[in-house]
């Protein structure tokens, strides 16, 4: 059976490739489909910054180095001082969405300090 479906496969393999070689037009022939993702982050106020820190139950210099940004960054972001964006609002939609996920990911990624 395993032998049939694989024969299955690279027919229609061969079928597309021949497609792709005839026409322009592979959407006459085969289901295209076009996926765009909604990654609007949301906006963050210091205390929505502040909340999802400790969502982590992490330091602002942990927090900081698992978002990629400095420790200074999360602090001006904390006090109001300046907004976060892009890559750290979306890490934090995504900390928001699956809490448990992040805290277990940044409990791998923990290595005690000795000293």
């Amino acid at each position: 059976m395993k032998s049939a479906v694989g024969q299955r496969i690279l027919k229609r393999l061969g079928d597309f490739a021949e497609t792709l070689k005839t026409t322009d037009k592979i959407s006459a022939k085969y289901t295209c489909r076009t996926v765009r993702l909604n990654l609007e982050p949301q906006s963050y106020s210091p205390e929505r910054i502040r909340d999802t820190r400790r969502i982590l139950n992490a330091s602002q210099r942990i927090f900081a180095e698992f978002l990629g940004v400095s420790a200074r960054s999360v602090q001006d972001w904390e006090q109001g001082l300046k907004l976060p964006h892009g890559s750290a609002c979306r890490i934090m939609d995504e900390i928001r969405r699956n809490p448990e996920y992040w805290i277990k990911r940044l409990r791998e990624l923990a290595t005690p300090v000795e000293g």
